[in-house]
């Protein structure tokens, strides 16, 4: 499946042309169409098979639809390292993650509140903001959890994809 047949807007394809990304994988051909519909989904792949792509793609989408009001936040995405969280996006996104200075901590603080298209943030350093920063989630219209470890049981009933 090529990504223009998901009717992804044009700004993403400009994005996808300039790195020449033509064809979808698996992960993406299954999960790129239920987030464009705004549904929540679990998806389950080894790493390297394009999760990531699977979800920021769309992500990107539907947040170019329409623009946001600029002081709020709408989109969080938890990655469990720096480097994780640490992707270039053509929107107004704010990293936040650990190992820097005070300097670092003030100025994710000041994108925390301010708002930003996306946030993309280690746990640990998110709780922190959280427990101690004025920051408006209210906004927020996707949350991701980025490499999730997930407790498979007998009683908890799940759709893997």
């Amino acid at each position: 499946m090529t990504f223009e047949e998901f009717g992804l807007s044009e700004d993403v394809m400009r994005g996808l042309d300039a790195m020449n990304f033509k064809e979808a994988i698996p992960v993406q051909e299954q999960t790129i169409p239920v987030i464009l519909q705004k549904r929540d989904l679990i998806a389950c792949a080894q790493t390297g098979t394009g999760k990531t792509a699977a979800y920021i793609l769309p992500l990107l989408n539907l947040l170019t639809e329409k623009q946001g009001d600029g002081d709020r936040v709408r989109a969080v995405i938890v990655a469990p390292t720096r480097e994780l969280a640490q992707h270039f996006l053509p929107i107004s996104t704010v990293v936040v993650s650990g190992g820097g200075d005070g300097a670092s901590w003030d100025q994710q603080k000041r994108g925390l509140t301010m708002g930003a298209d996306i946030i993309i943030a280690t746990p640990g350093r998110l709780i922190s903001h959280l427990n101690i920063s004025n920051i408006d989630f209210s906004g927020v219209e996707c949350f991701i959890l980025d490499e999730a470890c997930l407790l498979y049981t007998s009683e908890l009933p799940t759709k893997r994809i």
